[in-house]
């Protein structure tokens, strides 16, 4: 399990919305070995007067927020910060001085999925990569 939030200016966002999805999606697939069909994405588009940031960024600054259970590897999370500033600089021109993330890691238990706590879910993939 990963849940993305994703956000930046709407006047950004909104014409690359599907695109980005997609492009973070397959980072995903490749570092973690998620299904193709486990995309958990919210987009939180701003208007400038909602969304500060400092002077050295500029209107394509992206904050990525992800929240997972816990057990992925150290290389696998490095592998995924990799993939995501190659990817969205050379697909969408944000540079990497305009894309910030944090991985959120929370036990399964602390997981509520399709009625069951999320360490009693049967998945259909590993977590622990």
């Amino acid at each position: 399990m990963a849940q993305v939030k994703i956000y930046g200016l709407r006047t950004h966002l909104e014409p690359i919305k599907t695109h980005l999805s997609d492009a973070i999606h397959q980072c995903l697939i490749k570092a973690f070995n998620l299904p193709e069909n486990k995309r958990f994405h919210r987009f939180i588009a701003l208007d400038t007067s909602d969304f500060i940031y400092p002077e050295d960024r500029s209107d394509k600054y992206t904050i990525l927020e992800i929240i997972m259970f816990e057990g992925r590897s150290v290389e696998s999370k490095k592998r995924l910060i990799g993939l995501l500033y190659e990817r969205l600089a050379s697909s969408f021109g944000i540079s990497a001085q305009d894309l910030e993330m944090v991985m959120l890691e929370s036990p399964r238990h602390n997981w509520g999925i399709r009625g069951l706590p999320g360490d009693e879910l049967t998945l259909n993939y590993r977590v622990n990569v």
